[in-house]
């Protein structure tokens, strides 16, 4: 492989808000990709849109807001993994995600079929 590992975190970040985009209407306001070993970890700050905001402040908005994004991952968590196949010419052989209501954060992490940090180094 070719790239370095700095690049292709950029690259990837990329593909990440593209997709954040088209799925809720906005990106993060900042992501930060890490490329450690077999995994992939997405760091998204700034994710909730003003109304879930809103909705987070009370007992069950947070608990509807961590349910309706859960499904929303599940539903697109085959488009977040072709990004990392795609870029990193890697296998994905799972995926995590979770929501941090009070911290408006979400994490994604991808597990691979080989050691890409390796690979670039």
């Amino acid at each position: 492989m070719t790239k370095s590992k700095k690049k292709l975190e950029s690259e990837l970040n990329e593909a990440f808000i593209k997709l954040h985009r088209d799925l809720i209407g906005r990106g993060p306001q900042e992501i930060k990709t890490y490329i450690v070993q077999d995994m992939i970890i997405a760091r998204f700050k700034g994710v909730l849109t003003i109304e879930e905001k809103h909705l987070v402040n009370h007992q069950y908005g947070k608990k509807l807001v961590k349910q309706m994004r859960q499904v929303l991952r599940e539903m697109y968590s085959q488009d977040f993994e072709k990004i990392v196949e795609q870029y990193t010419n890697c296998t994905v052989l799972s995926s995590h995600s979770d929501i941090s209501t009070r911290m408006g954060e979400r994490i994604e992490v991808f597990i691979l079929d080989k050691n890409l940090e390796k690979l670039l180094d």
